[in-house]
């Protein structure tokens, strides 16, 4: 059963997140405040948490880039919950890390749905352990990933997206079936989330950013 923990201000809110994600069959902790979040999570690593970003003692995106550099949470599933509905925001929020974006207000089913997608992604299915396309090497295991004798800091969605690519090697994804295979959405949906974290990954890469090529109208290629 995975533990999710919700970090909402809004009493009504959360006990509505917490109500569906039960009755989901998942384990839950919800938090008003970003300081017993902060204090729960030394405890105990939840496999995603929720998090709005209007709170009343940190911004939800301090939070986020605190738990980004932490090595024990720089790869924790976080959906952001916000009433912020602007491209921009959501770009911030994807820029400093989180994986999935949902904006209020939103419907008990999309929750439920976003959530066991990115869990299903996080938790994933078996895959090939070693990964390598000439210098780029990806262990699977302890989820590192090296760029000639350079180790990548990355975050989940940059990891899974590099995964990805390796694991099709020579093959032109479209960036419809990036998006559904790593966002569980169509690009039309979020047309930048994709490029953005393209972006990021290709700066952490380096010079061995030139094995993933851009098919111009298609899609992605790793060669």
């Amino acid at each position: 059963m995975a533990l999710i923990y919700i970090v909402e201000d809004d009493q009504n809110i959360r006990e509505i997140e917490s109500f569906a994600l039960k009755n989901s069959g998942y384990q839950i902790q919800d938090f008003s405040n970003a300081k017993d979040f902060h204090r729960a999570v030394k405890e105990k690593r939840p496999d995603l948490a929720l998090l709005d970003i209007m709170l009343p003692d940190e911004d939800g995106m301090e939070i986020l880039q605190k738990l980004r550099k932490n090595p024990e949470t720089k790869r924790l599933p976080i959906i952001m919950v916000t009433a912020k509905s602007t491209e921009l925001d959501r770009v911030k929020g994807l820029d400093n890390g989180a994986d999935d974006y949902i904006v209020k207000p939103f419907g008990v089913m999309e929750l439920i749905s976003r959530v066991k997608a990115l869990l299903r992604r996080s938790m994933g299915e078996e895959q090939e352990k070693i990964l390598k396309v000439d210098e780029i090497l990806l262990d699977d295991e302890r989820h590192l990933v090296f760029a000639g004798d350079k180790q990548c800091d990355l975050t989940y969605k940059e990891y899974e997206l590099l995964r990805l690519l390796m694991q099709n090697r020579g093959i032109v994804l479209s960036r419809d079936v990036i998006m559904d295979r790593i966002w569980d959405m169509n690009c039309d949906v979020e047309s930048r989330t994709l490029d953005v974290h393209l972006k990021t990954l290709r700066a952490k890469l380096g010079d061995s950013a030139h094995h993933i090529k851009t098919i111009r109208n298609v899609g992605y290629r790793m060669e």
